[in-house]
């Protein structure tokens, strides 16, 4: 009999290779990391001036958000950085109270965030419906479009002809070869140009100093009293919620563009470790930019970490090493990047005429009202908010018809059983109570809910009613059928939500 070697019956431990180590691959996230900063550079100084602080701010956040984002958080090769949507946040709390209580309110959001996704709330996510998933990338698509014409207005001639000429290089290049991401190519041929010739456009440069050193961290210049808690506790709130919001609907989005799953509860949780890191380093905090996202997930085909903790390495690069040159990166080529963006991002074909005829026109309402929220309030999370609001009133509407009440009489007389069929809820339980004959009906009254469900306390309130209205004519109701769950509430409920008058 031979003894077994030690390692025969130990399974052996095989480290996952990351995909990025293939030279493809790596090749592809290197490039889209490099575009996608180049992106983010005039977006983080756009939005450092919406929040009334220095551009180093919103550059500092972008870089700390993305690096410390591609190692905690759930969805690879999506985008974290300073965004609009967190600038109009706690551009108030700035304005009134200064930069150290924006901090703090960073940190506090931040942790807000973590205990958030602690308690799960990245489960709420099942309860967005399609319909408001195609309004919210459908409003994303027209806010990136917008945000782009300021950039087209009262400019040269020249301006336009760049941009007319990026959008025709993003479009043909990838024709030619698709080793080098067409943006990047548009971006630097169009920057050479505007060098050579001497062009007077407006440039990079225009929008704001960029930084000269690396963010070092810090604490926020802010009193530790109830009263400076009591002021940003409600700015961190909602900073935290409108984050969260964001950065988990850009992640299903990324989901279903890249057919892959990721972690909604990790990414709660990285999202708010991401913030506490920044505000810590003096950033303005940050969520999901959806549009530096497409770039980087769907104009360049990234799909790792790697482009995402390179796009915050290279934009510190670039501002400190190669400033200058940065600098001289015209407008026009980055307009044109996310003008293609957001074409690429608008789902044309929920706006066919053939798909709006097949389609609900409730669900076609949902679409609409999420879009035309989110472009009025530029804030795609009251949009999300606006569009789940609306769907659920008009699946309530729907399902409010679906209960319905037949009543059979024996061939005695001495006896009326009632059969409800369907869901019973507060919407569907309102006309339950005037569905029943009481006065015509025999005594005995019989009330089946076989085919039934009783959902909430209404519910339960419309049956105590109606046994309420027979007792009164001195009739006895008997009801069966009743399954485990609705059993339950009705015992737990019963005879403790009405009057008992007529």
């Amino acid at each position: 009999m031979s003894a077994e070697t030690p390692t025969a019956s130990r399974p052996r431990l095989r480290l996952s290779r990351p995909d990025w180590l293939s030279p493809k691959v790596f090749r592809t996230e290197v490039l889209a990391g490099l575009v996608v900063a180049l992106a983010l550079i005039p977006e983080a100084i756009s939005f450092s001036i919406i929040a009334g602080v220095d551009p180093s701010v919103g550059l500092f956040a972008s870089f700390t958000m993305a690096v410390v984002i591609s190692v905690v958080g759930g969805r690879k090769a999506m985008i974290s950085a300073a965004t609009g949507a967190i600038a109009l946040v706690i551009a108030p709390l700035n304005h009134q109270h200064g930069l150290g209580y924006l901090i703090g309110a960073v940190i506090l959001g931040g942790l807000m965030q973590i205990a958030m996704g602690a308690m799960g709330a990245a489960k709420l996510m099942r309860f967005v419906p399609r319909s408001v998933m195609v309004g919210f990338v459908n409003a994303l698509a027209i806010l990136i479009f917008l945000a782009q014409v300021p950039e087209l207005q009262n400019v040269p001639v020249t301006v336009y002809l760049l941009v007319i000429a990026g959008l025709a290089m993003m479009v043909f290049f990838p024709r030619i070869t698709k080793a080098v991401p067409a943006p990047l190519v548009s971006i630097v041929i169009l920057t050479v140009i505007t060098i050579a010739a001497a062009l007077v456009v407006p440039t990079v440069g225009d929008k704001g100093e960029l930084p000269s050193a690396l963010p070092v961290p810090g604490l926020p210049d802010v009193p530790l009293t109830m009263e400076a808690l009591g002021i940003i506790a409600p700015y961190a709130f909602a900073f935290a919620l409108v984050g969260l919001m964001e950065s988990l609907m850009t992640a299903k989005l990324v989901d279903d563009i890249t057919d892959t799953h990721s972690n909604k509860t990790r990414e709660s949780l990285g999202q708010g470790v991401a913030n506490v890191v920044t505000g810590f380093f003096g950033g303005m905090g940050g969520c999901a930019m959806i549009g530096q996202t497409m770039i980087n997930v769907k104009t360049s085909g990234a799909r790792t970490r790697l482009s995402t903790f390179l796009s915050g390495v290279f934009l510190m690069v670039l501002c400190i090493a190669f400033g200058p040159v940065v600098s001289q990166i015209p407008m026009a080529a980055l307009v044109a990047v996310m003008i293609l963006v957001a074409f690429a991002t608008f789902d044309w074909h929920s706006v066919n005429p053939r798909t709006l005829q097949r389609m609900p026109i409730s669900e076609t309402v949902v679409m609409t009202v999420t879009v035309a929220v989110t472009v009025l309030s530029h804030n795609l999370a009251i949009g999300v908010i606006a569009g789940v609001i609306t769907a659920c009133i008009a699946f309530a509407r729907r399902v409010a018809h679906l209960a319905n009440v037949s009543g059979v009489i024996d061939p005695d007389g001495n006896q009326v059983v009632y059969s409800v069929t369907g869901e019973l809820f507060f919407a569907s339980s309102n006309d339950l109570v005037y569905q029943f004959h009481y006065k015509d009906d025999p005594d005995d009254v019989i009330i089946d809910l076989s085919s039934a469900h009783i959902w909430d306390a209404s519910s339960v309130a419309a049956l105590d009613a109606v046994e309420t209205k027979y007792a009164a004519r001195g009739k006895r109701v008997t009801i069966i059928g009743l399954n485990t769950h609705s059993a339950a509430i009705r015992e737990r409920l019963g005879g403790q939500l009405t009057s008992q008058s007529t």
